[in-house]
């Protein structure tokens, strides 16, 4: 994906955010714990926050925690689910905070869209001597037969390859460093994947979907194709067809420490 394409997809979600914040998924938080586990404090950055998905689960931990969201629409709704939390315009290119002000800068499901060569000295900037960076991602548990069947019907675009155990490691490995001939700010990178789950309906799991950035790019028509492929799935399936039923997930982590 080149620079365009990254920023069209990464502004997109602005006009789902109401969708995004009913929709998307929490995460587990035996992943949150493990991604805090080294950090030296309790001071956490919630980084392209979102809607509040990553916040709400840092503070149920008892993190003190400060969100920096770039698109307005979704901010909106972070400060309406989470009051209480200090809620902030920025980006990890541009964080509106001193330096060393934090000990641990956390990522839910946006560190594909940082643009490292800017956002890693930025990190790295308002990180404490030592401090951690983990990225969290949901992804789909494809060893699930029927959610491997609707990784095929639903497309990249929907389900990528961040988007399942299969690939997701190899995707993820190297997103901490720059594109570029900058020198790397933070140390080798670990990787963990803990068990998740979302309870969905056929109708709220393409409601889900639909919340994806390579949905909500498409043209109308391309996009009612897709989302009707993947409810004909879902109404063809045993597990989805009928009532409430547990999406099978994992949150994968990656963490490094600031250098």
């Amino acid at each position: 994906m080149d620079q365009d394409e990254r920023l069209l997809h990464s502004s997109s979600f602005g006009a789902a955010a109401v969708a995004y914040a009913e929709h998307r998924p929490n995460y587990a938080q035996a992943a949150v714990r493990w991604a805090l586990e080294p950090a030296s404090g309790p001071r956490v950055l919630d980084l392209g926050a979102g809607t509040g998905k990553l916040s709400a689960t840092l503070v149920a931990l008892g993190a003190e925690v400060v969100a920096v969201e770039p698109n307005s629409a979704m901010l909106t709704q972070l400060r309406r689910s989470l009051p209480t939390v200090r809620a902030l315009p920025g980006s990890a290119e541009a964080i509106p905070l001193p330096d060393a002000s934090v000990d641990a800068v956390l990522a839910g499901n946006a560190m594909h869209w940082f643009d490292m060569a800017v956002a890693g000295p930025e990190i790295a900037r308002v990180l404490a001597p030592g401090g951690i960076l983990a990225g969290l991602w949901n992804v789909m548990d494809d060893d699930v037969e029927w959610v491997s069947g609707l990784a095929r019907v639903s497309g990249s675009a929907a389900i990528g390859p961040r988007d399942t155990p299969t690939s997701w490691r190899a995707e993820t490995a190297d997103l901490h460093l720059p594109k570029t001939g900058v020198p790397a700010l933070f140390g080798s990178p670990k990787q963990e994947m803990f068990p998740h789950g979302q309870r969905r309906t056929a109708d709220t799991l393409v409601a889900t979907l639909a919340t994806r950035a390579g949905v909500l790019v498409m043209p109308e028509q391309e996009q009612e194709a897709a989302l009707g492929r993947i409810r004909a799935f879902l109404a063809s399936r045993p597990e989805t067809a009928r009532g409430e039923f547990t999406l099978p997930m994992q949150t994968g982590v990656l963490r490094v420490r600031r250098l």
